[in-house]
């Protein structure tokens, strides 16, 4: 048997006739609810606007090449069509639909694998004997970094002829089921952070705080929030991946599918590190929080020193089972997302998972400090000391890992300007930054808080500071104004006895606590660290957008693709291109083939002819033509060209100077007020 010494008894002043018992204060003085209603709708606000804001998720893989290509006419009718993309894509039985002028399926549905080696290739299988006309291609995969894209292109057999294909406006990933998919990313990620960020620091700053019920509680949180998060987007991946109908989430063929994808492995890997946790948990907030408990009860020497080492022995042991963990939960992140394709994925993928933990063990903490200051009086000095030293060192990790992902992520200079990602990645920047600077005035809060002499290692980890290090905070509290209680007896009733226990640790508590917080230490670490947290908030939700949007080195890479895609110029042949148009009129829909002969710098010979939706020429009322070399600041340049004959025009001697992408900007007006102006980008060698 442990003996624990008993607590010594302390005077108290006799209760007068029909007072009633006194009532253990609070621990804590909470928000006020019109604060906390404030600073939540300020949360969701921005939660809000950023999910809400952002555009749908798009991967590294894009479309490099397509057979026929997009906007070609061939002679005759191909037998298949083929896609290629940049990096791997997972193709379902339905990803590739070609539909003929009115809208029906003309391809046999026989998905064809045409990978080799490095070359991403599919195909389709065509119906023999298809007539001319217009057919549409549609197409939808899911990138190798978990991300879902589509998209579509047009080539015509023979002519070029009206359609009636009307392809749906939401592109993969987006509308209702991609904005819940993005809220449960979020949940995952702020999960994440509040369970290995609280964890670590209880077993890295506070020990003691095993066994502090709010601090049980954040963790807990983290934990229920990161599991519920991780279920949610295991059942909408199909419906996010495919049609978007949050009824296919019932789709039990569809989990399937979903379970044999790296996406899906990696979320049951995590709920299955889930489940090691709330193991992990159990021994964290049970055994060793009665170990530290215990250890801070007894008097012997011999017995404490003994419960020292067993406590240590612990806190190693959890210590390394924990990082286990957490390592392998931030690996399903690593495994499945960008980090997992591209450059060096051998090398980004533990840079990843590091990355991960140093934001967890950073912001997690912080929320748990913050916590701490408003519910617990009890936290000590010393282990805010703790804790901003971990914090400095994840800063440091934050910065290392960072300045990597951010060159293999973005790839230029231009990238970080000239891309979405590159735009929220300055973003992400500048909030670091701040929260830098504020986690910098914490640390001068931290210095001044609760200032006198040092405590030694022993007070440090088991008590906070004492009445006599806050003399200033106790004369501005009015606690020496106060009369020291006046002795009584203890009466043998042992529910007499029980009601003055409490009234005397309910005094203590309340003298204690009043100490505190007129320490004016405490209350500006207080507002640092809640500002810390409430950009803490804005950060995160700026990261869970960013690992959504497309890379900035593939970005300029497809846009690279995209203009030499649209660039229609071959050496000594004429450039045509087809412009659908509408001016919003009477008769105002139809399409505008133009031809730019030879179609390089210099003199061009330039014909332009309009038709209605039925083939018919267009005679319209006015037609110009601009072109315009952006990259040069080269233009408009305008040209009026002749009417020749019933919808056809012409003009000779248009003189492009220099070779480059050019864009040519064609007005057609049918009435005195239907107009409208339609672009097209050429190649001009």
């Amino acid at each position: 048997m442990t003996a624990t010494a008993p607590a010594p008894a302390r005077s108290l002043r006799p209760r007068r006739p029909g007072q009633p018992l006194l009532r253990q204060p609070a621990l804590r003085r909470p928000l006020r609810p019109q604060q906390l209603l404030r600073l939540l709708l300020v949360a969701a606000a921005l939660l809000g606007s950023l999910v809400a804001t952002a555009a749908p998720a798009v991967a590294h893989a894009a479309l490099t090449a397509s057979d026929p290509k997009d906007g070609s006419v061939v002679a005759t009718a191909p037998a298949q069509v083929t896609l290629s993309f940049s990096e791997q894509v997972a193709m379902g039985e339905d990803s590739i639909r070609v539909m003929d002028p009115s809208g029906k399926r003309v391809d046999t549905g026989e998905q064809r694998d045409l990978c080799d080696g490095t070359t991403v290739r599919y195909g389709v299988q065509l119906h023999a004997g298809l007539p001319n006309g217009t057919y549409t291609v549609a197409w939808q995969a899911v990138s190798a970094d978990s991300h879902p894209i589509s998209g579509a292109f047009t080539f015509s057999v023979g002519a070029p002829s009206t359609t009636t294909v009307t392809l749906p406006e939401q592109e993969a990933g987006g509308g209702p089921v991609g904005f819940a998919y993005g809220v449960a990313r979020y949940a995952a990620y702020a999960g994440f952070v509040l369970l290995v960020g609280g964890a670590a620091f209880v077993l890295l700053c506070w020990q003691r705080g095993a066994g502090v019920r709010p601090v049980q509680r954040v963790v807990l949180y983290g934990w229920v929030t990161l599991t519920a998060a991780t279920l949610a987007m295991l059942a909408l991946r199909h419906p996010y991946t495919g049609s978007g109908k949050f009824a296919d989430a019932f789709d039990l063929s569809g989990l399937k599918a979903v379970l044999e994808t790296k996406t899906g492995a990696s979320l049951v890997s995590r709920l299955l590190l889930l489940g090691a946790t709330a193991l992990f948990l159990a021994v964290l907030f049970g055994a060793y929080a009665r170990r530290q408990a215990a250890r801070e009860g007894v008097a012997d020497a011999e017995t404490a020193e003994r419960l020292r080492k067993e406590t240590g022995d612990l806190t190693f042991g959890l210590g390394v089972g924990g990082a286990v963990v957490a390592g392998g939960i931030a690996a399903t992140w690593a495994l499945s997302e960008h980090a997992s394709t591209g450059v060096q994925p051998g090398i980004a993928m533990p840079v990843d998972i590091v990355h991960l933990l140093a934001v967890a063990a950073w912001l997690g903490g912080l929320v748990v400090l913050l916590v701490a200051l408003y519910r617990v009086p009890g936290i000590e000095r010393a282990a805010v000391l703790r804790f901003s030293r971990v914090a400095f060192v994840s800063v440091a990790v934050l910065a290392a890992t960072g300045v990597y992902q951010s060159w293999r992520q973005l790839g230029s200079w231009s990238a970080l300007t000239g891309t979405a990602y590159g735009q929220l990645l300055l973003v992400k920047v500048g909030l670091v930054a701040v929260l830098v600077g504020v986690a910098y005035l914490s640390r001068k809060w931290t210095a001044r808080l609760g200032a006198g002499p040092a405590e030694s290692e022993q007070g440090a980890g088991q008590g906070d500071v004492s009445r006599e290090t806050h003399p200033e905070a106790e004369a501005k509290a009015g606690v020496d104004s106060e009369p020291e209680p006046e002795p009584v007896t203890v009466p043998a009733d042992p529910k007499r006895a029980a009601q003055l226990a409490r009234q005397r640790a309910a005094l203590a508590t309340a003298r204690e606590k009043k100490v505190r917080d007129a320490d004016p230490g405490r209350a500006g670490l207080r507002r640092s660290v809640l500002t810390e947290a409430g950009v803490a908030v804005v950060l995160l939700a700026v990261t869970t957008v960013l690992t959504s949007t497309e890379p900035g080195r593939a970005a300029e890479q497809e846009a690279g693709r995209s203009t030499a895609t649209n660039s229609t110029a071959v050496p000594n042949r004429p450039i045509k291109v087809t412009l659908p148009f509408d001016t919003g009129g009477e008769d105002g829909q139809g399409s505008a083939r133009l031809e730019l002969d030879p179609g390089r710098t210099g003199a061009n010979t330039l014909h332009l002819w309009l038709a209605r939706t039925n083939g018919k020429p267009l005679d319209a009322p006015e037609v110009k033509v601009a072109f315009t070399l952006p990259a040069k600041d080269i233009g408009p340049l305008p040209l009026a060209p002749d009417h020749a004959s019933t919808g056809h025009w012409t003009a000779s001697g248009v003189q492009l100077p220099l070779a480059g992408t050019w864009r040519i900007d064609l007005t057609v007006r049918t009435s005195d007020i239907d107009q409208v102006t339609v672009q097209k980008t050429v190649k001009i060698g």
